[in-house]
């Protein structure tokens, strides 16, 4: 059996996506909020 990424459809990083939706799930903020997170830290 062969294991299937379920990133293989996004051009960003696995960790970019983990980090993205635990601040979403984590933290009461929009994504508009977690975006400018993102971008400010670079």
């Amino acid at each position: 059996m062969t294991n299937r990424s379920p990133f293989k459809y996004f051009e960003t990083s696995p960790e970019i996506i983990r980090l993205s939706v635990m601040l979403y799930v984590r933290f009461p903020l929009s994504l508009r909020n977690v975006e400018d997170l993102l971008h400010e830290r670079g």
